[in-house]
């Protein structure tokens, strides 16, 4: 098939543009919009940490459970500690090593806690009931945080959160032609 006579010089418009300074902050937006929708083929990864976070799940339930049945047979009835207690030390057996599954699982579990306990507050009493929905306040709040912790204090975050943070919004900043800042997210080596 012919290259269209038109393309190379197609080409070389597109590249002039995209080194022009002048119109680099609405490219970066471009390619950070780009960045944000490329799913990067990483299948094995994938698999690896679902295998992983199934296991991990798995023989915490059967070591929770057992521990919940444990107790109960014990004291002869069931009361609110026992599943503390059984989560603590079944937490402590499967999900105690410090390795990103583990790490993910429980900053999940964290934020699905810290809203569980404002609920509980609020419910009890402790809080008083908010006059309006403050999930935008929230989710301002969040992102705010998290992305001046990304531009000051970087080494403070989690390092598969700096990865996923340089790739959207540090990486976006920087292309060389239309091959880098459409196709690839950096420029492939020389042969």
């Amino acid at each position: 098939m012919a290259v269209p006579p038109q393309l190379p010089a197609l080409l070389h418009a597109v590249n002039a543009l995209l080194r022009k300074r002048r119109y680099h902050a609405a490219l970066a937006m471009l390619k950070g919009f780009r960045n944000g929708a490329v799913f990067q083929d990483k299948l094995w990864a994938i698999l690896q940490a679902t295998y992983t976070h199934s296991r991990n799940l798995a023989c915490f339930v059967f070591t929770y459970k057992g521990l919940c049945a444990l107790q109960s047979r014990v004291q002869g009835d069931t009361y609110q500690v026992h599943s503390f207690l059984a989560a603590f030390i079944g937490s402590l057996l499967v999900f105690g090593d410090n390795n990103n599954i583990n790490s993910q699982i429980n900053m999940y579990l964290l934020s699905r806690v810290l809203f569980a306990l404002c609920r509980l507050g609020v419910e009890k009493g402790y809080i008083p009931e908010p006059r309006w929905d403050l999930f935008r306040l929230f989710t301002a709040v969040v992102w705010g945080l998290v992305l001046w912790l990304f531009e000051y204090h970087r080494p403070t975050l989690q390092p598969s959160l700096q990865s996923s943070m340089t790739y959207l919004y540090q990486d976006s900043n920087v292309w060389h032609d239309i091959s880098d800042f459409l196709l690839y997210n950096k420029s492939l080596p020389s042969k």
